[in-house]
């Protein structure tokens, strides 16, 4: 398996994650239930930071063999395909990859080694996670940097393992202790800023043992599962969103949440379904195609001539 079928599958995991956050995130939740709670420790803030990263990476791949400029094009389309999406979706997330993808990891490109643009991506995150910054989207910036950092450093495969041990103990551990202060203890010691900054930290961790997990887990039939859905993120991210707008009125009256589940599950498996279906016929998804025409203002040849097309791309580089 080479590193660049990972990084789909790793993308998928993260599709599918984002699914059942993103619903879950669009409901009522009072008075919250077990379901909610569940959601809260495991998998919230727990797969856009994995996304994150992986756009770094894709900025890194998309520049080996093409110029600045076109990466500029790609993001200005990629700006805009953001901006119709908030139109019908509040959270959309594709504004804020395109801005810091210009204001940040573009100069970092410049930048030698990939030392020096991870200590900056550790910087950045420290600095968003301070009292007052808020965390969530200021995340983005320095996120990217790390997985642009990481990715040029080329980390020994040897060091998953003692990698998923840490920080599966540290989120373990982190989390469990921000469920005993912020559920079970609410009138505890613990201010809010402080429970915010403990229940951040343990989902960066959780997003990096979620990671190390995966690629260590990986086998043939999960890959082959979990790539079409990573080839197509981008298609598989909006068309997710249309959804739960379609469905919110259906989870809001279920006061158990588990519509929720039921919904992202039965969205996620569609998904996987359709993106094998479609990329056993087409070179990239519906939005990715689109976004190349647009990046080269040109169309883009899509139909693969056969099952055995020698002209399959590898990953789609540069989808967030």
């Amino acid at each position: 398996m080479t590193r660049i079928r990972e990084l789909d599958a790793l993308r998928g995991f993260a599709v599918g994650g984002i699914m059942l956050v993103n619903t879950w995130q669009h409901t009522e939740k009072e008075p919250p239930t077990g379901v909610d709670w569940t959601i809260e420790a495991l998998f919230q803030s727990r797969f856009y930071p994995i996304f994150s990263m992986l756009f770094g990476i894709s900025f890194l791949l998309f520049l080996r063999n093409n110029s600045r400029w076109a990466l500029l094009s790609r993001l200005f389309w990629l700006l805009c395909l953001g901006l119709i999406q908030r139109t019908w979706y509040e959270g959309e997330v594709l504004t804020d990859y395109a801005f810091w993808g210009a204001v940040v990891l573009l100069p970092a490109s410049f930048m030698a080694g990939g030392l020096p643009v991870l200590l900056l991506g550790l910087a950045g995150v420290a600095w968003a996670l301070m009292p007052g910054v808020g965390g969530g989207a200021m995340l983005i910036p320095g996120l990217f940097l790390i997985g642009m950092g990481v990715w040029r450093l080329e980390p020994s495969r040897r060091l998953l393992l003692p990698g998923f041990a840490v920080t599966a103990l540290t989120t373990v551990l982190l989390t469990g202790f921000w469920l005993d202060v912020a559920h079970l203890r609410p009138d505890a010691w613990f201010d809010f800023a402080h429970t915010w900054l403990v229940y951040s930290l343990a989902a960066l961790a959780g997003a990096a043992a979620y990671s190390l997990g995966l690629v260590l887990a990986l086998r043939p039939w999960s890959s082959a599962a979990l790539e079409p859905l990573g080839k197509m993120a981008l298609t598989n991210y909006v068309s997710g969103t249309v959804v739960i707008v379609m469905a919110a009125p259906m989870l809001d009256s279920d006061a158990t949440r588990w519509s929720v589940v039921a919904l992202a599950a039965a969205t996620v498996i569609a998904q996987a379904l359709i993106s094998r279906w479609w990329l056993a016929r087409f070179r990239y998804g519906p939005l990715e195609w689109a976004w190349r025409c647009l990046t080269w203002l040109r169309p883009v040849p899509n139909r693969l001539e056969s099952g055995r097309d020698q002209n399959r791309p590898l990953s789609d580089p540069g989808v967030p």
